[in-house]
């Protein structure tokens, strides 16, 4: 699995890798009780009346705070960006720290990879569906600290065993004599005390927050208004910036002409780099037209040429090549020799862009003694590296502001926008907020990467394989993004779904071939599955045809030894009523997967309009087993927005390469599935007792396939080329 592989490249001073590790991190750095440091937030009015009258906000852990008035702050060392996060952790603590949803406040953590380190990757990041499975025992462990402290602090008040009270509802209650104290008025008692050696977790069936469903904590706020995106951040003295960049990638400046931006009302500056020109203003409106008043001339440098044909060439002969091996079970040739039925295919997704609603931004400011930065990041630490690097500066020098993400998708995983923008402010007096235009987000995003697979399969004479080759082609992003897990020769995000699918394939070969083109490529909502699945499931589809098997029958045939994806596959046909009458020209396709720690099946109905107009995705059924489930609101939220993100990228999504530049710009030829074009979707979750699964991106990886197979019920033809739009085309 993924998660497995890139764990072992997890620094080997991650804070939560281990339970002991995880408590003893406060010990070290100050006794008593102190699991993490002081956060040095700024309080507001009720905490700083507490500090005033002599009792200051306890501290247990890093993640918990409560004040004197008994409210707790969450400290969050993973972002919200859509997700649910924002809730789906304070719930963890909540529930072992027994107080209510309404108690409790988030902030974001500062940039701290000991304290707020993702377990599973390391660091501090947000992404690649881990934020849940991280978080799930460390952060419950956070709150169960706090609440046998606290527990004690009465005990000893009160001069009783601490086993005979209990917590509930954010006080502590002495059932034998009926005291009860607030939280609040423990904490100066609670913070004398020292670190308990264990602390007992909740058992499952005790839960009262976990496993149902809560209000989202960050809505109130996104609804008024007062919620703060990085685009939002507002300095005194600050200016506006837009950039326009080389068009063709590598491409440097030549030269600009400048004097008639200068005229502009509000412009202030024009900054030069050796691939880029930013214009700083007053305002927004300025600085875009001062920027279309620049004169620009560019050197398109060695890839002014390139174009999309170009690149799918040159991975296809790549593909022809003998790929790094990342699994090679049984004899694959000779299986395939005497296979009674051979079928091989080649499938291509696309590069797609992310298309976030909140364009690229960053404020910051440079001044001699230090750096400071605003903005919304998937990594925060390594967004304050990066500033370091590109300001010439210590990274102590160095404070970073996080904010609200207007959308994520993996391209804020990335610091590049940050680096543009300190590069820029090195030049302006004061600080400078850099807002790329939406037309500048998506012809200089960093795109999910462009696939050319090969896949092979020998059957038998039932129909039933006996032999599996696949042959990815492809950028490799962690080559880049985290060189330490780019081994012998292969990317284990690449070939993520493509390894382990869920079947029992016998003979099986997986290989990777790195090739990498002039496009920068990235994460977008997970990389290896939303090819991958795409791949594995239409092959599984072709095989179940070539059999003349029912697909979901032929599926259920290969998972004998894989109850969990059994059973979400069952489910899924069940509701989706899999085998009863569809009306004209509609079809169903199902797809099965195993990613981000989640089993999920998809079945699409989809209507093919027999005028040769294009695919309509009318119903979406999603059955998953993603073990325990923290708030089933967000899940079922999580499993829509994947579904959708999925589909528009399915259907329409590829960015195209034309004399060495995209040739998408905007919302207009970067298609989202609109709110009148969003099929029904239904989500069934089979209950579940095994540790928490991701959810953030399944359903985009899962719902391509389910398309393509779906129309192949329909029409007969087979969609191995994705968009489908030109997919449809080729088949």
């Amino acid at each position: 699995m993924l998660i497995d592989r890139l764990t072992e490249h997890a620094p080997v001073d991650s804070p939560a890798l281990s339970r002991r590790g995880f408590l003893s991190i406060g010990a070290a750095l100050g006794g008593g009780l102190l699991i993490g440091v002081g956060l040095g937030a700024v309080p507001d009015a009720a905490e700083a009346a507490g500090a005033s009258a002599g009792t200051p906000p306890w501290t247990p852990n890093a993640f918990v705070k409560i004040a004197p008035d008994g409210r707790v702050t969450v400290t969050m060392g993973y972002i919200e960006m859509g997700q649910g996060t924002y809730t789906s952790v304070p719930m963890l603590i909540a529930e072992e720290l027994e107080v209510d949803m309404a108690a409790v406040r988030v902030e974001h953590a500062p940039p701290d990879d000991k304290l707020y380190g993702n377990p599973l990757l390391g660091f501090q990041v947000t992404g690649g569906s881990t934020t849940i499975r991280a978080a799930y025992e460390p952060l419950r462990r956070a709150g169960a600290t706090a609440r046998t402290v606290l527990v004690q602090a009465a005990a000893q008040r009160w001069k009783v065993a601490p086993d005979s009270c209990k917590a509930a509802r954010g006080e502590v209650v002495h059932a034998a004599s009926g005291r009860r104290l607030k939280y609040g008025a423990l904490v100066a008692d609670a913070a004398k005390l020292p670190l308990p050696e264990k602390v007992a977790l909740k058992a499952p069936a005790d839960f009262r927050l976990i496993g149902t469903p809560a209000k989202r904590l960050d809505s109130p706020a996104k609804v008024n208004g007062s919620a703060l995106y990085g685009i939002d951040a507002k300095v005194p003295g600050m200016k506006v910036a837009t950039l326009a960049q080389s068009p063709v990638f590598g491409g440097r400046l030549r030269s600009v002409d400048d004097s008639k931006a200068k005229a502009v009302r509000g412009v202030r500056q024009i900054v030069r780099l050796d691939d880029c020109v930013a214009v700083v203003a007053d305002h927004m409106g300025a600085a875009k037209k001062g920027l279309a008043a620049l004169a620009i001339e560019w050197d398109g440098g060695a890839n002014a040429g390139v174009d999309s044909a170009a690149i799918v060439e040159s991975m296809k002969q790549a593909s022809l090549q003998t790929g790094a091996v990342a699994r090679n079970e049984g004899d694959n040739a000779a299986a395939m020799t005497g296979a009674a039925q051979r079928l091989e295919a080649v499938y291509e997704v696309p590069f797609l862009v992310h298309a976030a609603m909140e364009p690229l931004n960053c404020t910051v400011h440079v001044r001699p003694d230090g750096c400071e930065v605003w903005v919304g990041t998937q990594v925060i630490t390594r967004a304050r590296a990066a500033a370091a690097a590109a300001s010439g500066l210590p990274v102590e020098k160095v404070t970073v502001h996080n904010h609200l993400l207007g959308g994520g998708f993996g391209r804020r995983l990335e610091v590049d926008s940050i680096t543009r923008a300190v590069q820029i402010a090195k030049q302006v007096d004061g600080p400078v907020k850099v807002v790329w235009t939406r037309e500048e987000d998506t012809q200089h995003d960093m795109y999910r990467p462009y696939f050319y697979d090969r896949v092979s399969a020998g059957l038998d004479a039932q129909g039933r394989p006996v032999a599996w080759r696949h042959r990815i082609t492809g950028s490799s992003i962690l080559k880049r993004w985290l060189p330490p897990a780019y081994n012998n020769g292969f990317d284990p995000e690449t070939i993520d779904g493509a390894e382990k699918p869920p079947y029992a394939l016998p003979n099986i070969r997986i290989e990777y071939v790195n090739h990498e083109p002039p496009v920068p490529t990235a994460f977008w909502r997970g990389v290896g599955p939303t090819h991958n699945v795409f791949v594995v499931e239409s092959f599984i589809d072709e095989l179940a045809h070539a059999a003349k098997a029912d697909p979901v029958d032929y599926r259920r045939a290969l998972l004998g030894a894989n109850p969990r994806a059994k059973a979400v596959l069952e489910l899924a046909a069940q509701k989706a009523g899999w085998g009863t009458p569809l009306p004209p020209q509609r079809g169903r396709g199902v797809s099965l997967q195993f990613a981000f720690g989640t089993f999920m099946a998809l079945v699409a109905e989809v209507e093919v309009p027999k005028d040769g107009g294009e695919p309509v995705v009318r119903r979406v059924v999603c059955a998953l087993d993603t073990g325990v489930v923290v708030n089933p609101d967000t899940m079922q939220a999580q499993v829509q927005s994947g579904v959708i993100f999925g589909i528009s990228g399915a259907l329409w999504g590829e960015a195209t390469v034309k004399d060495g530049r995209i040739e998408q710009s905007n919302f207009h030829d970067v298609r989202p599935l609109r709110i009148n074009e969003t099929p029904a979707i239904e989500t069934h979750i089979v209950a579940s007792g095994e540790a928490p699964g991701g959810m953030g991106e399944p359903g985009t990886s899962g719902i391509a396939p389910a398309i393509t197979n779906a129309i192949f019920a329909v029409t007969g033809k087979r969609v191995r080329k994705l968009p489908v739009s030109r997919g449809l085309t080729s088949a």
